[in-house]
């Protein structure tokens, strides 16, 4: 359960109270029920939960929102598609920014890339275009992740260009980083880690320098070690700070969820969510063209 306040009276706690409700049962009793499924959750948590005062965000409380529906008769997914997106854990790589873009503390971001020998990245011209991106990732059992595979194409605006750094979110002091593999085209250089705010930056150095217009393919994987691997809190997401002509997200499942949707927010504009279906390999994808600034993923339940 989040620490963090939040407004009252949101779509979730609005749904949430109204099923409570509906149902006839007191918290005590909702409480039993989750108990007797093996899914330990407090009277106050549910409390705060139906007032709006806090909301799940740790998987304990994700299995927990998932057995709520169950107990008071709701279809899955009806609860937990109306909790906002969480900050992701073991997920979600970023590309060079710039300032106050970030959604990570920017002192630590900062003083990492300094470390990475890249002390004035956020405010440096973007080279390199962003021409297309797939990401692949892969969800273990334990509803951890597992890996996240990148291939993308870059195209120089300038000459001499040898070089993308990656910037990734690892999920606080709880995770550890992952390890980083240049599969294509490309060699990992300084790796640095920021430990306190979850966080590490890396050089990813093209096989050769590229020139204005020319293009370059490279692809790479972040792992995570486990079982049990980190807790991704049921999704991934790109954030753009610029247009990316076309970005492929697929997500694999080692126990497939009951049901997807992608969400996508275009600068200032409203989430819109739309569900996907997994195909016959138990997985689902998301695609989007001609899209940024924003934000693009997908979620499960």
């Amino acid at each position: 359960m989040s620490t963090s306040e939040h407004a009252p009276d949101s779509a979730f706690s609005l749904a949430l109270r109204a099923a409570i409700t509906a149902s006839g049962l007191s918290l005590d009793r909702i409480r039993a029920r989750l108990r007797d499924q093996g899914i330990p959750v407090s009277v106050t948590a549910l409390s705060y939960w139906q007032s709006g005062k806090r909301r799940p965000e740790r998987r304990s409380s994700m299995s927990a929102v998932r057995g709520l529906e169950e107990v008071l008769g709701l279809t899955p997914g009806e609860l937990f598609i109306l909790l906002p997106r969480p900050r992701p854990r073991g997920t979600g790589s970023r590309r060079r920014t710039t300032a106050g873009t970030v959604n990570f503390p920017l002192p630590a971001l900062r003083a990492l890339l300094e470390r990475v020998g890249a002390p004035h990245a956020l405010e440096q011209q973007h080279r390199l275009d962003l021409v297309s991106l797939h990401d692949r990732g892969e969800i273990a059992a334990d509803g951890g992740q597992r890996s996240m595979t990148t291939r993308a194409v870059f195209q120089a605006t300038a000459d001499d260009q040898d070089r993308w750094l990656l910037v990734y979110d690892h999920g606080g002091t709880d995770a550890g980083p992952p390890a980083l593999h240049a599969l294509r085209n490309c060699q990992a250089g300084r790796v640095e880690v920021d430990v306190e705010h979850g966080l590490t930056a890396a050089e990813l150095l093209f096989d050769r320098p590229i020139h204005r217009g020319e293009t370059q393919l490279i692809e790479y994987t972040l792992t995570n070690p486990g079982p049990p691997y980190p807790d991704c809190r049921n999704t991934y997401y790109r954030e753009f700070r610029r247009a990316v002509r076309e970005y492929l997200l697929e997500i694999s499942f080692d126990i497939p969820p009951a049901r997807c949707w992608q969400y996508a927010r275009a600068g200032d504009g409203p989430e819109e969510r739309h569900d996907r279906q997994l195909d016959t390999t138990g997985g689902v994808h998301s695609v989007a063209l001609g899209f940024g600034p924003g934000v693009f993923g997908i979620s499960w339940c």
